[in-house]
């Protein structure tokens, strides 16, 4: 019996240029960068492990986002992001055509070692069960927005995310020192 892991990120932004200057990331090129990201995805993530992607995955266009998606190990898992979706709200269609475990969402809920853990691309003051120790994972602000509460940031440009999946525990290691929100 295999156990499998889940890990969490935001933001990889595979093929655009333009994130390179716009979050002073480390990359001469896409190519570089790209190929970082798959080799840090892939040297912790085995193929049965879940990956939940917070969003902006791509933005290199159909054929890139097809290529870099069946380069990548794991079951994976997309909130989707700004990035992601057309002017509507409604999911790209080629990202919608790759094999993700189940239908791009723009949030979920899901549970990781008997916690509870609220993911959107977007930040939230407030969240399901915030009230009652749930976390919150999000992306979108590429580490410019403080955490809050059981709240923080999971893209790839944050110190400790370091452009490499995370799993739970250790991403809830930095979290804030107020556990939970007070209930009017």
């Amino acid at each position: 019996m295999t156990y499998v892991q889940k890990f969490y990120m935001a933001d990889t932004h595979f093929g655009h240029e333009a994130i390179i200057g716009l979050c002073n990331r480390p990359f001469n090129s896409i190519r570089e960068m790209d190929d970082f990201l798959v080799d840090a995805w892939n040297s912790i993530v085995r193929p049965t492990d879940i990956i939940y992607h917070l969003g902006d995955f791509s933005f290199g266009g159909p054929a890139h986002a097809k290529a870099i998606f069946r380069r990548l190990n794991g079951r994976k898992i997309l909130v989707l992001g700004n990035h992601d979706v057309d002017r509507d709200g409604n999911t790209l269609q080629h990202l919608k055509d790759l094999a993700w475990d189940q239908e791009p969402t723009h949030a979920l809920m899901t549970t990781d070692g008997g916690e509870r853990i609220f993911l959107s691309h977007y930040a939230h003051r407030v969240w399901p069960a915030s009230n009652r120790g749930s976390v919150h994972f999000y992306g979108h602000s590429h580490g410019k927005l403080d955490a809050i509460g059981m709240s923080r940031d999971v893209g790839v440009d944050l110190s400790d995310v370091a452009f490499t999946p995370r799993t739970f525990q250790h991403l809830k290691a930095s979290l804030p020192a107020l556990t939970t929100f007070a209930t009017a």
